[in-house]
């Protein structure tokens, strides 16, 4: 029945007039804003800072894209994000999508990444990818490896679809990782993998690094636990206190 129902659509959708097009498309872009907003608010009712780290929900999340500087064309090639609570990891509730890119991104990109300029070029659109993935992380914590650049990435694409900003807390791993290695010069994936002898058997493939830096993160809190880091306020002011007696 719903199969014939998207049949019928597509049908309809052909024979459309551009200004009934353009109402049914202001509808769902008004749904998306609303279903968003809802988020944000739940976002600013929530206080996660006393919650034990072992209840938190986390999603930890990868973007691949075609350069570092999206303010000037670099885009969003595909992401990826799996879910947990605590240091628990849910490895069958992922998330993964590749994202049509408005320029095919270079050969070395595309050699880095695995992906093609075919599949890019039938990807779904950003606002689609964006609007999914919203639904997908709710109102938990974001976790990235270098999550500056995840989050430039993301403020830049949920203004430019959404005209709203990205209000989720994101964290990087190294929020973790100064506390409970702090004498251990720890920088890109790789090195904190070898350190932790997390298996690694794909890089730069948006969902597998997500589930590599899912296994980083959850050493990274049951250490921290074990170091008497009880919640995130816990760790903001030993970071705070740490920072201040450098001055």
């Amino acid at each position: 029945m719903i199969n014939n129902m998207v049949q019928l659509v597509k049908q309809l959708s052909s024979r459309l007039s551009p200004n009934v097009y353009t109402s049914l498309q202001q509808q769902s872009d008004a749904a998306r804003l609303s279903h968003l907003r809802q988020i944000q608010r739940e976002l600013k009712q929530e206080d996660v800072l006393d919650r034990p780290l072992s209840e938190l929900p986390f999603i930890i999340f990868d973007l691949e894209t075609s350069g570092f500087y999206p303010d000037k064309g670099d885009c969003i090639l595909s992401i990826g994000a799996v879910k947990m609570v605590g240091s628990e990891i849910a490895t069958d509730d992922v998330f993964y999508s590749t994202v049509k890119c408005s320029k095919t991104p270079s050969d070395e990109i595309l050699a880095l990444t695995g992906l093609t300029a075919e599949e890019l070029h039938d990807a779904p659109a950003l606002v689609d990818v964006l609007s999914d993935f919203y639904q997908f992380i709710g109102h938990s914590i974001l976790v990235a490896h270098h999550a500056s650049h995840e989050k430039k990435f993301m403020s830049h694409a949920t203004w430019q679809t959404l005209r709203t900003t990205f209000q989720h807390r994101i964290l990087d791993t190294s929020f973790l990782t100064k506390i409970v290695v702090p004498n251990n010069q720890l920088v890109t994936l790789d090195e904190c993998c070898a350190y932790y002898d997390i298996p690694v058997e794909a890089r730069h493939h948006a969902l597998e690094d997500a589930l590599i830096t899912a296994q980083l993160w959850q050493k990274n809190i049951r250490l921290a636990k074990e170091k008497g880091f009880e919640s995130l306020r816990d760790v903001y002011s030993y970071l705070a206190k740490g920072r201040a007696a450098q001055f």
